[in-house]
């Protein structure tokens, strides 16, 4: 009887642990599933967050009113920036502070947008204001004007500051 027991019994505990194992590799494969959705669906989501932004831009700015200004300090240049104001024909357009971050990331090479807006098509004045210390530990105030001509087409104007000067170029 011992063994017919045996021989009934032990099968069946045998088939039962399979089918435990079975049931959670179906669990594993079924958890990795839904971690492929779920990642197909935050992919779907950050690709639809980048054309709405794209759409907004194009909304806001459109290419034949749009104006933009970047900052880019001299490479090797020792100026501190503090702050740089700018006015377009003599309307407050941006102010900005720089962080220490900031000003590491631009005297390694970076390039900032500062302002992006509309601007209307003809001749416009650019009032570029400038403050800093020198390496000197002097104070440092530059302020620079110029003219440019918005077109129907998107225009980038470019200031290159340096402890000796800010240009006024375009992009």
């Amino acid at each position: 009887m011992k063994k017919i027991f045996l021989w009934t019994v032990v099968p069946f505990l045998l088939a039962s642990a399979c089918m435990q194992a079975w049931a959670s590799d179906g669990y594993r494969e079924q958890m990795k599933g839904l971690d492929e959705q779920v990642q197909e669906v935050k992919s779907d989501a950050l690709s639809i967050a980048a054309e709405l932004s794209q759409l907004e831009e194009k909304l806001l700015y459109p290419s034949d009113t749009q104006f933009a200004v970047f900052v880019q300090l001299t490479k090797g240049d020792t100026l501190r920036l503090d702050s740089v104001d700018v006015k377009v024909d003599g309307q407050p357009t941006a102010h900005y502070i720089y962080s220490f971050k900031e000003l590491e990331a631009l005297q390694k090479g970076g390039v900032q947008r500062l302002y992006t807006g509309n601007v209307a098509s003809g001749q416009h004045q650019l009032e570029v204001t400038v403050s800093g210390k020198l390496a000197n530990g002097s104070e440092y105030t530059r302020t620079e004007t110029a003219t440019f001509a918005k077109e129907i087409k998107p225009k980038l104007v470019g200031l290159i500051v340096s402890g000796e000067s800010v240009s006024v170029a375009d992009w």
